[in-house]
């Protein structure tokens, strides 16, 4: 079994932080910060043991910002010095999010420090949500930076829909300020930078798909391998939805006089095993047509309604009256973020966005037991 994830925050962890602090700041009370950030931590969470241990920070740190971000970025390693690093940061950025607010410029030059040793995305979104404009301006300037942990924020750190981060709501509901962030970091020479810039304008789709399809669009036209791939990950909500403009932009139109049948050889699957199918394809039509094929597993809920999940496939181009078969094994087997139930399925085969051919299943659960 993998490490909890909670792990990642622990005692011993705790300590070396706390000689790392004190090293730089000799009036700083290691022990008090030890003893408030260890208390009970085993029993909690990541995000509750980051939390117990920012809390630990703003009791022992000075009370005025300016004083603790200068013990922080002292704090911090270098010139092969020792110092905080990887996960001791996440309760540091929670420190300066919840202290430095009355502080921008001195917090954010902290945060910009910071983030080579571990990401700064959680500590920035407090500042945008604050006063958004002037966060942003002085975040855009680092899309320049020669570092490109910094550029990676610059994106990352503005995503609307961060996973495990605050929202943005003035951002959900209006993205615009920060296309020119994404805009000037597309063809950052990083793929960790431009993977950021993908997710971000995933991010957007959910809630402005016109806006995403119409930015790939201006985008698209003679674009580097690298960039398209960019703007296809971008897409990949688009896609999965069949929205009309994102499946334009990557040569993938309405598909006309095509023939689809799915074929199911076991309509019945053992939660554990796995879903055999296989789809025929014959372009019946006078031109050659490019076809994205994804498949959608309607999953059964502990109510007997469907859900549907959209996966990936592959993409074909058929000639006139040309034939092709796929094949493919879904797997059906325990994974963390969904439960299974028995019951009938139904599995939809997606051509360019639009349904092609469905069938149904029955899946059933050893002695019946519910895994998820």
């Amino acid at each position: 079994m993998p490490e909890p994830l909670k792990n990642l925050l622990h005692p011993a962890l705790v300590h070396a932080m706390a000689e790392i602090i004190a090293a730089g700041a000799p009036s700083f009370d290691s022990d008090r910060f030890t003893a408030l950030a260890t208390g009970g931590i085993e029993s909690l969470e990541l995000m509750e043991r980051a939390a117990l241990i920012r809390d630990a920070l703003l009791a022992t740190l000075p009370e005025d910002f300016p004083q603790a971000a200068t013990i922080l970025h002292a704090s911090l390693p270098a010139a092969g010095k020792v110092g905080l690093t990887g996960w001791m940061l996440l309760p540091v950025n929670q420190f300066v999010a919840s202290r430095g607010v009355g502080d921008f410029d001195i917090a954010l030059n902290l945060l910009k420090a910071l983030t080579p040793h571990f990401t700064a995305e959680f500590g920035i979104r407090q500042f945008i949500h604050q006063d958004q404009q002037r966060a942003l301006a002085t975040i855009t300037r680092w899309v320049d930076d020669p570092n490109h942990h910094v550029r990676r924020l610059a994106s990352e750190g503005t995503r609307p829909r961060l996973p495990w981060a605050m929202r943005l709501p003035q951002l959900v509901r209006d993205p615009s300020p920060i296309l020119p962030i994404l805009t000037a970091l597309m063809d950052d020479p990083e793929d960790y930078v431009r993977r950021s810039v993908a997710n971000s304008l995933n991010d957007i789709a959910k809630d402005h798909p016109d806006l995403v399809a119409t930015f790939i669009a201006k985008h698209i036209e003679e674009a580097s391998a690298e960039r398209r791939w960019l703007l296809k990950h971008a897409s990949r909500t688009l896609l999965k939805k069949g929205h009309a403009q994102a499946l334009a932009n990557f040569g993938f139109g309405a598909a006309s006089a095509l023939e689809c049948e799915l074929r199911l050889p076991k309509p019945s699957v053992l939660f554990g095993e796995g879903l055999d199918f296989e789809i025929r394809l014959r372009n019946a039509g006078k031109a050659s047509q490019s076809l994205m094929i994804d498949y959608a597993i309607h999953h059964v809920k502990a109510d007997g309604s469907l859900s549907p999940k959209v996966f990936k496939w592959k993409t074909v181009t058929l000639a006139a009256g040309e034939e092709h078969v796929v094949q493919r094994r879904h797997a059906m087997r325990p994974i963390t973020t969904r439960r299974y139930y028995p019951g009938e399925h139904r599995i939809v085969i997606l051509i360019n966005g639009t349904e092609a051919a469905s069938g149904n299943f029955l899946l059933s659960m050893p002695s019946e037991v519910i895994v998820g």
